[in-house]
């Protein structure tokens, strides 16, 4: 796949592992095996393609001659042309590809894996922004009543905002795995091939009736285009962009806002983050405090919402209004629930 010293190599080389190019091949065939994505499959094709052409260039073609000094100036070269974000999906193919080599015995048994010398590469994490309710209104208000690609368009954002699904599930998602009457909503091809259950509400469930009596296809899928095909990835993304133009709105809006908006609205509804985990089909709580980052407005609305002090003095204003009710005197101040437990937890992930 990667060269044609693959079949110039004997029998005894390709056993012992020795051209990066053959074992590079043999880790994609154990990754297909897993029945990873196809996407994560190119993931791991490109960054392993990139680091055979490195050392090609530099004359290396067997792994024994590989050193951390040499994958230090790899990442750094690389670095030059490719962003933080690129330099570390290059650290995780290799460091994935290293353990591979060592789980599967393919080199000596003297030899250590090289990367636990490389120290990863630094990326900042920006926080994700949350498509604003004002601007999902302007979307749907663009989109023409009684219209396929209308009632279609506002099927789709109001599912994406009352699901959270990334857009590839959305676009995966066949017609047999939504109750339109329970709301619920099986997510069969998630990220990992994970699968989970989330729900839709009432006004959603309309909107997709709506638009699925407008179907005249036998397309099993949900989202069709106009010709009854499966509406694909770069086509959401698109119908986004038009609709955002027409709306007319500053922040062009991506496809992961509306997850994020998701995330953050279902904290401020008080749901349980452990319950949000499962939601948003995430493995560790880490990745979900991407989404739950709180700006400085943000972090002052909330520690206001919760602060203890002032549910302190409102019940003791609230009991001195009771003791001196045979006097005229003002409506007492409206006290402030404390605050539960699982809003002190959702507090405390979104810190820093």
């Amino acid at each position: 796949m990667f060269s044609s010293k693959i079949q110039e190599q004997t029998i005894l080389e390709i056993s012992q592992g020795d051209y990066i190019s053959a074992t590079a091949d043999s880790f994609l065939i154990d990754r297909q095996a897993r029945e990873l994505s196809r996407h994560t499959l190119k993931f791991y094709r490109e960054f392993l393609r990139t680091f055979i052409e490195y050392c090609n260039a530099n004359s290396l073609s067997f792994l024994q001659e590989i050193t951390p000094d040499f994958l230090r100036r790899y990442f750094l070269a690389f670095g030059e042309k490719h962003n933080p974000g690129g330099v570390h999906g290059a650290y995780r193919t290799l460091r994935a590809f290293f353990q591979w080599l060592m789980k599967e015995e393919v080199m000596p048994p003297d030899w250590k894996n090289l990367m636990l010398k490389v120290k990863a590469p630094k990326v900042v994490l920006d926080p994700l922004e949350p498509i604003s309710i004002e601007g999902v209104r302007a979307l749907i208000n663009t989109c023409q009543r009684g219209d396929f690609i209308g009632e279609r368009d506002r099927a789709i954002f109001l599912f994406l905002l009352d699901t959270g699904a990334r857009a590839r599930e959305l676009c995966n998602m066949n017609i047999k795995e939504i109750d339109l009457n329970t709301g619920a909503v099986m997510i069969r091809y998630g990220k990992g091939r994970k699968t989970r259950m989330v729900f839709i509400g009432r006004k959603t469930r309309r909107a997709m009736r709506a638009y699925l009596h407008m179907r005249h296809d036998q397309s099993p899928a949900v989202f069709v285009s106009k010709d009854g095909e499966r509406l694909t990835y770069d086509g959401l993304r698109q119908l986004l962009e038009r609709r955002a133009k027409r709306a007319k709105l500053s922040n062009k809006p991506k496809l992961h806002g509306f997850r994020r908006a998701f995330a953050l609205n279902m904290l401020r509804s008080g749901v349980d983050i452990f319950v949000l985990q499962r939601l948003m089909g995430h493995s560790d709580l880490q990745v979900l405090r991407r989404y739950l980052y709180c700006r400085r407005q943000q972090f002052r609305e909330l520690c206001r919402t919760i602060s203890v002090s002032c549910w302190l003095y409102s019940k003791l204003r609230s009991r001195r209004a009771q003791a001196t009710l045979s006097y005229p005197h003002p409506a007492p101040y409206r006290a402030i629930e404390p605050p539960s437990a699982h809003s002190m937890k959702c507090f405390a992930a979104s810190d820093n």
